[in-house]
């Protein structure tokens, strides 16, 4: 299912999948993230601000440079996909943020990436 957000023309799509798990206590999830400009300058993505949440409440924060070693710039009408993974030590829980991005104009403005679930199949739905 895939979970979409637009921010000031920045239309961000992301589509998570599992992976595996429980492997040494931790289930793994991927996800397929799709930047599109649908704006009418360019923009740069900057870095990344994650919040993952586990199935237990838990919060971990990522803070980085671009995305997998890149920052992107996206002219209009451009875009920008990569896939990228998390593991989690319950069998569920859900991801959010915001990609720092830098207009054509100078201007700095935060992307909201939406908020998606990860969940494992059934059979694996123990938090422990």
């Amino acid at each position: 299912m895939p979970y979409e957000a637009v921010t000031r023309s920045i239309r961000i799509t992301v589509e998570p999948f599992y992976i595996a798990g429980p492997e040494d206590g931790r289930w793994s999830f991927a996800y397929t993230v799709a930047i599109r400009n649908e704006g009418d300058a360019e923009v740069r993505l900057m870095s990344r601000h994650w919040r993952v949440v586990d199935g237990r409440g838990h919060l971990v924060e990522h803070r980085g440079e671009g995305v997998v070693g890149e920052q992107p710039v996206l002219p209009p009408g451009g875009g920008f996909t990569y896939t990228s993974g998390v593991r989690l030590p319950t069998a569920s829980g859900f991801m959010t943020g915001a990609y720092q991005m830098l207009g054509a104009d100078g201007l700095w403005f935060d992307a909201v990436i939406p908020a998606f679930a990860l969940d494992a199949p059934s059979p694996c739905r123990s938090v422990n």
